[in-house]
């Protein structure tokens, strides 16, 4: 589950809360005014305008379920409606009987609590109106019993709601860990387990932010350690990580922390220099250059000659976002000065790029 996920989830339970809501106060408007409990002459102004208001809200919530309606401001007009209707059909009564007010006041207090069953503050707003109206209407008799109607529900809502709210913190809390995990198991993914590089995903990555930024000052570094098979070969693959180890650090601490240094194959280093023209690239190949050596480690790469891990690099400015030609010319760079021999540095124009 995601963020927008979550939230979407939270729209949908207010809009079945909402059209729940509408629903049964539209049936019980109707019921009200087609088969009333006592017949009378009283107004039926206030359940007509329930039920003409539930259907209008039903069919324009039906067309605009994306547009939100404030649920507390619904459920207060519904209610005040309801103790309207209370009221003015208990006084038109040739006898005022308490079981008229009684079916009516269960009325609301059920629509409340099924629309609104962990929803606390929705359903006292919606049956207090009408709660107040029967204490008004006949409050000397019955107060006891009105209050406990009205009780009896709100606990069990307010019980439900509390529950409810534990649950979704906990559901919340765990959504946030599980969305912070994926985000470290992706960064991990991105990153090359030996050297702590980027590997290429991670190149990926961080060129679908970095070409949003203006700016045509980009050059790509292919750096390559000269007769690394040989190295593997005299002194085994565990020396040939550490060498990889050693000289992944070396480039990474020499060029800047807004540059980019890929593991792009297995002893092959790719930098992107942002923010860098022509001289300070090739600055930055020497300055890496030096720093490989620097590091003195052995490398017999014959039975004659002793030396140390060099690394020979290609250079290639990033144009017009085309990366994938950057690469292309950076390499066929790399290509001649390996040819040139050990430790050589090349620019893309050095060589003849076809």
């Amino acid at each position: 589950m995601t963020v927008k996920t979550w939230q979407a989830l939270r729209i949908k339970k207010y809009q079945f809360a909402l059209r729940l809501l509408l629903l049964l106060n539209a049936v019980s408007a109707l019921f009200a005014l087609v088969f009333p409990i006592y017949p009378s002459k009283a107004p039926f102004a206030p359940a007509l305008t329930i039920l003409v208001l539930s259907v209008v809200l039903l069919a324009w919530h039906g067309k605009y379920a994306s547009r939100k309606i404030n649920l507390h401001i619904i459920s207060l007009i519904f209610g005040v409606l309801w103790a309207t209707h209370i009221t003015l059909k208990y006084n038109f009564l040739q006898h005022q009987d308490y079981s008229f007010m009684l079916i009516a006041l269960l009325t609301v207090l059920f629509i409340g609590s099924i629309a609104f069953a962990n929803n606390i503050v929705a359903f006292t707003l919606h049956s207090l109106p009408a709660v107040f109206a029967c204490l008004w209407l006949d409050g000397r008799d019955h107060g006891l019993r009105i209050l406990y109607f009205m009780a009896l529900p709100m606990a069990g809502i307010a019980i439900q709601h509390i529950i409810q709210k534990r649950n979704d913190n906990f559901a919340q809390q765990l959504m946030y860990k599980l969305l912070a995990e994926k985000q470290t198991l992706s960064d991990l993914s991105m990153l090359d387990p030996l050297t702590g590089l980027y590997n290429r995903r991670g190149l990926k990555n961080k060129l679908d932010i970095l070409l949003d930024m203006d700016t045509q000052q980009r050059h790509v570094l292919l750096i390559d350690i000269d007769h690394f098979k040989a190295y593997n070969d005299n002194y085994g693959h565990m020396m040939g990580d550490q060498a990889l180890i050693r000289v992944s650090a070396a480039i990474r601490n020499t060029v800047r922390s807004r540059d980019i240094v890929v593991r792009f194959g297995g002893e092959e280093f790719l930098v992107l220099l942002t923010f860098a023209n022509a001289q300070q690239a090739y600055a930055t190949a020497e300055r890496i250059r030096q720093a490989v050596y620097d590091l003195k480690i052995p490398h017999m790469f014959n039975e004659s000659v002793g030396t140390h891990v060099t690394v020979s690099m290609g250079i290639a400015p990033l144009l017009a976002q085309d990366v994938e030609s950057a690469i292309t010319n950076a390499d066929k760079a790399l290509y001649k000065a390996k040819n040139h021999g050990r430790n050589y540095i090349l620019t893309s124009e050095d060589v003849e790029i076809t």
